[in-house]
C-alpha cells in the first residue's frame, strides 16, 4: 500500500543528538526538556547509536546503573535499522513494525539526513495507526487473562478484592466468596 508520502516528507531534519559520553541522567533530562523519546548518539559526525526511553528503563534502571556516572555508550543500541528518504512512509511503518522499533535514522547514500518516528508518520497518515495496533494486539494477547476461565486473576467486581480464582457470572468477574453469597 503506497501512501504517496516519502520518508523525506515526514522525517525530522534536525533530531536531538548527543555524544557517547553523555550520562544517562543528562539523556533523561534532555528527553524531558525536548519532549522526545529517543536521542541519536553521534561521534565524529557519524551516528553510532540510538538511546530510547525503553533503553533507559530496561538496560539502565533495571540493571541499577548509576545515571549520574554511566555514559550512554553503555546502553545505546548500535545495530541501527535505517531507511532512505525516497521510501514510502508505509514501507517505513512496516519496517518499524517488523523490528518492533519506533525510531529510524534516515540515510541517503550512507549519509545521515534525518530521523523518522512513528509520531512523524501518524501526523501525515493517521489511518496507518491500525498497522501499529495490529502488532501490539498480537503481542499483548498472550499476556492478558481470558475471563470466564477458572483461575483467572484480577479484582472482584462485587467486593473489590483481588482473587486468582475469578469466575464470569452473568458478565461480571466475581471471586468465589461473592459467588457463594449469590
Amino acid at each position: 500500500m503506497k501512501t504517496g508520502y516519502k520518508v523525506g516528507d515526514a522525517m525530522t531534519m534536525q533530531p536531538v543528538t548527543i555524544g557517547k559520553d553523555t550520562t544517562l541522567q543528562q539523556c533523561a533530562k534532555l528527553m524531558n526538556d525536548k519532549h522526545v523519546g529517543s536521542l541519536l548518539v553521534e561521534d565524529k559526525g557519524k551516528i553510532i547509536g540510538i538511546a530510547t526511553e525503553q533503553d533507559l528503563v530496561r538496560k539502565a534502571m533495571a540493571a541499577l546503573l548509576d545515571p549520574a556516572s554511566t555514559p550512554v555508550e553503555k546502553i545505546m543500541e548500535t545495530e541501527l535499522i535505517t531507511i532512505t528518504p525516497d521510501k514510502d512512509i508505509y514501507e517505513a511503518l512496516i519496517l518499524m513494525r517488523d523490528y518492533n522499533i519506533r525510531h529510524v535514522p534516515v540515510l541517503d547514500k550512507g549519509k545521515f539526513v534525518g530521523f523518522l518516528t512513528i509520531k512523524d508518520i501518524l501526523k501525515i497518515q493517521p489511518q496507518l495507526f491500525e498497522i501499529i495496533v495490529e502488532k501490539f494486539e498480537l503481542r499483548e494477547e498472550t499476556r492478558k487473562p481470558v475471563f470466564g476461565a477458572e483461575g483467572t486473576e484480577g479484582t472482584c467486581e462485587i467486593c473489590g478484592n483481588y482473587s486468582d480464582l475469578l469466575e464470569d457470572v452473568d458478565g461480571q468477574k466475581i471471586c468465589p466468596t461473592c459467588k457463594d453469597t449469590l
